[in-house]
């Protein structure tokens, strides 16, 4: 499978820089890491089986990636005490056809959802620190993310039915 990683990079790049951001929380530290997240989709284009869509692979390797950093200098343990659990979402999100439609319904969706979601699944914040981004509270945080999970839910019935 041969991929046009110049038509890759400028599709994903903001994408995976804001994904690494929310994790790392430190602008000269993201970019670092997104360049060697491009860096490493290059070397490693035999990784991608096309079992799941471009960005998510780009998150997975961003992933892995910030984790490396993060355990470098000491944070692993703080971060993780606070890692959500999202096993009924990514149960569904593992599924190549249904992660495409929530991602189209993503793209469509309205402030503050769609950060607020995104950030809570793929930035795997917690709703206090989702809401300090806000300056908001962390009840709004988790009323709204809620709310865009209905929102996506609804979406996805419509298609469906």
């Amino acid at each position: 499978m041969s991929m046009d990683f110049d038509k890759l990079y400028n599709t994903y790049f903001m994408e995976v820089y804001s994904f690494v951001m929310t994790i790392m929380k430190n602008r000269q530290m993201a970019e670092e890491i997104t360049q060697e997240v491009f860096y490493k989709a290059i070397k490693s284009e035999k990784g991608f089986q096309g079992a799941s869509g471009e960005f998510t692979w780009l998150c997975a390797i961003a992933k892995n990636t910030c984790m490396d950093e993060l355990r470098k200098k000491s944070g692993w343990e703080a971060l993780t005490e606070e890692l959500p659990v999202h096993a009924d979402l990514e149960q569904k999100m593992e599924d190549e056809e249904t992660t495409l439609k929530i991602h189209q319904i993503l793209h469509n969706m309205e402030e503050p959802y769609k950060e607020v979601f995104q950030l809570r699944i793929f930035g795997e914040l917690s709703f206090l620190k989702i809401g300090k981004i806000f300056g908001k509270t962390e009840n709004w945080a988790r009323v709204t993310y809620h709310r865009a999970r209905l929102k996506i839910q609804e979406r996805m019935d419509e298609d469906n039915g």
